[in-house]
């Protein structure tokens, strides 16, 4: 089952870079030679959404993203993805800058 996930790209991890990356070994199986995104769900937080979340001490939860293209950093993005095993790890099926 796939799901749609809109999020700013806060860190990438490339594929040269996977060895040197301290990945948990089953998100590290998956990526294999894929792209590793980690993404702010949601896209950018305005300020005051920040101040909120730092006032209910609710922090802006990360979710990864196995993608097989490279996303810069900083970009919004809306991927259709499809849940792996690995809590908050997700495969791209489909992704493309919100």
């Amino acid at each position: 089952m796939t799901e749609t996930i809109t999020g700013e790209v806060i860190h990438v991890v490339g594929p040269a870079e996977l060895d040197e990356a301290e990945l948990v070994a089953e998100l590290a199986a998956l990526a294999e030679s894929r792209y590793v995104l980690v993404c702010r769900e949601g896209g950018k937080p305005g300020w005051l959404e920040r101040l909120w979340s730092f006032l209910r001490r609710d922090p802006i939860e990360p979710v990864t993203i196995v993608a097989d293209d490279a996303v810069e950093e900083g970009v919004e993005v809306t991927a259709t993805v499809r849940e792996t095993d690995v809590a908050g790890v997700y495969e791209a099926v489909d992704i493309r800058p919100a």
